[in-house]
């Protein structure tokens, strides 16, 4: 069972999976005004899983602290826009760190978001040219 929502700061925070959740719904909604969310993917690299199954996804090329979603969609001097999102008082790991790091020297926008409304902002601001 996914915990959906957790304490923080005497406040009840939603987790970043039902916020990513609550992004990609408001992203299918309003495709008719941004066409290029049609084209936003999450990068399955979090989560529990069995050691035989991440072995296999190691296999197959997924990689620790690659950004939870990417906008393949070039602005202004970014060629695509990476977007790592945390709940609460969430931080960047090491390899979090490396990747966003990495992904920035080669001309992508990379942002971290800590709700579902700093993430949508994060995403209208990169398609209307302002990032």
């Amino acid at each position: 069972m996914v915990k959906a929502y957790k304490k923080f700061r005497n406040r009840i925070i939603p987790s970043e999976h039902t916020q990513q959740a609550l992004l990609i719904s408001w992203a299918d909604l309003v495709k008719g005004q941004y066409p290029e969310l049609q084209l936003l993917f999450a990068i399955p690299n979090g989560g529990a899983r069995s050691a035989r199954a991440g072995a296999m996804l190691k296999r197959e090329g997924v990689k620790a602290g690659v950004p939870d979603l990417c906008l393949p969609v070039a602005r202004r001097i970014w060629h695509s826009l990476y977007i790592e999102l945390k709940a609460g008082d969430g931080r960047l790991s090491e390899k979090q760190k490396d990747w966003v790091e990495a992904l920035s020297q080669q001309s992508n926008c990379v942002a971290v978001a800590y709700s579902f409304e700093e993430a949508k902002g994060i995403l209208v601001d990169y398609l209307e040219g302002r990032l």
